[in-house]
């Protein structure tokens, strides 16, 4: 966790490490994660480093079987999600809802799935919203 939390300060906005392995991203919002999901990149077990994880990044941590997670900014609702599947949580800032980037609303992500409770149903969401937001 310590390598991947380093590198997140060197201007990325997701850190992926294991062992050996190390994954980086500068892509906003859930983009890298469902890079990850829809690719079935196995990453099962790494420690990862983020900027903001909202309750639908949770969700697809969830479903990519991640071992901990660190947040820069981190919602209550993806706290909950994570505590709740077994992920180890850490972050700096705990917020009760992710603001969107215009700061005048909240986050549509985490808007799709905050009535979700399942994975899967999340992951669908999701994809339903970014189809949206094009």
């Amino acid at each position: 966790m310590n390598k991947a939390k380093e590198l997140l300060k060197e201007g990325y906005t997701l850190v992926m490490c294991s062992d050996n392995i190390i994954h980086t991203s500068k892509d906003r919002g859930v983009k890298p994660l469902l890079h990850f999901v829809d690719n079935n990149i196995d990453v099962r077990g790494f420690s990862c480093a983020d900027k903001v994880v909202g309750k639908g990044a949770s969700f697809l941590y969830v479903l990519l079987g991640v071992k901990e997670v660190h947040a820069c900014v981190l919602s209550n609702c993806a706290k909950d999600v994570l505590e709740n599947n077994g992920i180890k949580i850490t972050f700096d800032t705990l917020v009760t809802r992710i603001v969107n980037r215009t700061k005048n609303g909240f986050c549509p992500i985490e808007e799709s799935v905050i009535d979700i409770d399942e994975p899967q149903a999340a992951l669908l969401a999701i994809k339903n919203k970014l189809k949206e937001l094009v």
